[in-house]
This record gives C-alpha cells, structure tokens and sequence, in this order.
C-alpha cells in the first residue's frame, strides 16, 4: 500500500517541480545578451562565479553574483547589478544600457575610465546609479537627465570635467546628489533648486565658479534640502541674508572658498542648523551672537578669515568626511548627514 502512495505521489511531485520552473520563467534574451557582454568585458573576478547560461539562474544554479532578477509576466527581467570593488578595469560597459529594466546599478569603486555613454538615459527605471570611486572621465552626458525616476546619483571622486549639466534639474524624484571630487568647472545650475526632493547636494573639492546668491537666488527654491556642501571650490561673493529661507538646512559647508563681506544675522533663523563651516574664506566682522546661543548648532568653525580679534569658534570641529555606511547599503565612504531627529548621522 506505501509503495502504491508512492508510485501516486512521483506524478505529482513531477508535475509540481514542472509548475515551479515554469513559474519562474526563462530570462528575457536581452538581458541575457547584454550580461554575457558585461562578462566578456569584465575581470576575472567577476567572471569565475558568473556560472551557467542564464544570468538569473537555472535548474539548480543561482543567478550570478550581483545580479537580481524579478518577474515579469512568463519571463524574468534583471533588474539590479552590482558590481563593486572587485577592480574591474577598462571602459565604462556600453551593454548595461541594454538592461531596460535596471533599477538600480552599482558599479562603485573600481577602475573604470572614459566617460558615461550617452546611452545611459536608456535605462528610464533606473533609481539608484553609483559610479563614485572610479576613474571616469570627460563631461557628464546630459541624457542622465532623462533618468526620471532616478533618486540616488553617486558620481564623487572621479576625473568628471566641464559643468554640471543642467539636465540634472529634469529628475524630480533625485534625492541625493554626490558631485563631490572631480574636476567640474563653471556655476552650479541654479535649476536644482526646483527639485524639490533633493535632500543632499555635494558639490565640494571641484573648480567651481560663482557666488552662493547665484545658487539660491531669493530662497525660494531647495524646499528639501538639508546638506550642503560647497565646500573647497572657487566660489566668491557674499553669504545671502536669502540663505535664511533655506528652513530645512542642517550642514552647511563652505570652507576653502573666495567668499567675501559680513556673516548675516538671519543665519539665526535657520531653525535646525546643526554645522556651520565658513573657515578659510575672507569673511570679517562678527559672529552673530545668536549663533552662540543657538539650540541646534554643535559646529561653528571660522579659522582662517578676518574677523575681529575674540571672535571664537563653537564645537569641538569634527571632520565632516568619515568612512560611514551608505543609506542604502551601497558601502563605502560617505559624509556626514543628519537624519529626521537633527542628530549627525551616515548618509
């Protein structure tokens, strides 16, 4: 009688293991096209554990490391590589732009040089790109601004030149913006200010050009905006009494610059302002006395100005650069942020 159950049970486990591979589907061979290209391109230790034909997996093979799929009706669509810190060297691999359904690409300190193909605004899905920790070069593609759902664009410490393209301005959903140590030249788009989810903006150790009253205009804009960092630039002019408006601000860093004339008062105002860098410019006068006695600020540092004799810092200066974890675990070193509570914290 158990061996008659059994005899009945082998039909509908075959059935069953069949339901579950057909469930999964085959991957689409576009995909798969383009990650066989990715591999022909890449290093040897990317490719010793991309095994098998199907880069989301088959039978009993995994999908490649770093390679996440999901389903979409009877296939399954690649839809996240990430590839980091394995040295991969050469150009920038022009096949990722054939992985329509990216939603998120990580490619973060390696050796990849040349610039960011055009193509890159194929990717129309693509939230998180995180290219920082390269050797990428030339001029930003303005097609990244058609990335529309991008949210997280890393691009720090790379040999970008030129300006920042004011295509950047075209990403209503970009929260977070890393342009910092590159080579970029010019004035910074004062477009961004009508994102109005940008949370963070680093555009610190470039050549960049202009006055922080170009940036901001009246203060109406950067509605979100916590951190910003100008910080090791070329930037002159005044600090803007419309710096005031900036209500959501939290790090400010505009050290190492050229910025001239008196610190305004309605710095004051800044309801949660927690660092003030304005060291090494050529500011001169006073501190504003509220500044001391302001409820959030933890840093205030103005070494290297000319301020009256006794005017002093606040705080013990803490490095605004620390090896921090990434928001979205996307690893290596970051910033300081602060998050929902004021507290300083790894973004």
């Amino acid at each position: 009688m158990a061996a008659a159950s059994s005899a009945r049970a082998l039909p509908l486990l075959f059935a069953l293991l069949l339901l579950t591979g057909a469930a999964r589907g085959k991957t689409v061979k576009r995909d798969v096209k383009a990650l066989h290209e990715i591999k022909s391109s890449l290093g040897w230790r990317v490719v010793y554990s991309w095994v098998g034909d199907d880069p989301c997996g088959h039978g009993d093979l995994p999908p490649w490391s770093g390679v996440t799929c999901s389903q979409q009706g009877d296939y399954r669509v690649v839809t996240e590589l990430e590839v980091y810190a394995v040295s991969i060297v050469g150009p920038f691999p022009t096949a990722v732009t054939n992985l329509l359904d990216l939603r998120r690409l990580d490619l973060h300190n390696n050796k990849l040089t040349g610039p960011i193909p055009p193509q890159i605004g194929r990717l129309k899905h693509l939230r998180i790109l995180n290219l920082r920790w390269n050797k990428l070069q030339d001029v930003l593609p303005p097609e990244i601004g058609e990335l529309k759902k991008l949210t997280h664009l890393y691009l720090s410490f790379n040999n970008f030149k030129g300006e920042i393209p004011v295509e950047l301005a075209n990403l209503p959903e970009l929260r977070y913006l890393y342009l910092h140590e590159n080579r970029f030249t010019g004035r910074i788009p004062p477009e961004l200010g009508t994102l109005k989810n940008l949370r963070h903006l680093d555009v610190g150790n470039n050549h960049l050009t202009g006055t922080l009253r170009d940036l901001i205009g009246n203060g109406i804009g950067f509605p979100s905006l916590r951190n910003l960092y100008l910080n090791n630039n070329e930037l002159t002019g005044v600090l803007p009494d419309q710096i005031a408006n900036l209500t959501n601000l939290e790090i400010l860093h505009l050290s190492n610059n050229k910025m001239i004339g008196s610190i305004s008062p309605k710095l004051v105002h800044i309801p949660r302002l927690i660092y003030l860098y304005l060291d090494n410019n050529n500011f001169i006068g006073r501190i504003p006395e509220g500044l001391y006695k302001h409820p959030f600020l933890k840093e205030l540092y103005i070494e290297g100005n000319h301020f009256r004799p006794g005017t002093r810092s606040k705080g013990t200066h803490k490095v605004l650069e620390l090896p921090d974890a990434d928001i979205l675990d996307v690893t290596p070193a970051h910033r300081i942020g602060t998050d929902n509570t004021g507290t300083a914290s790894a973004q």
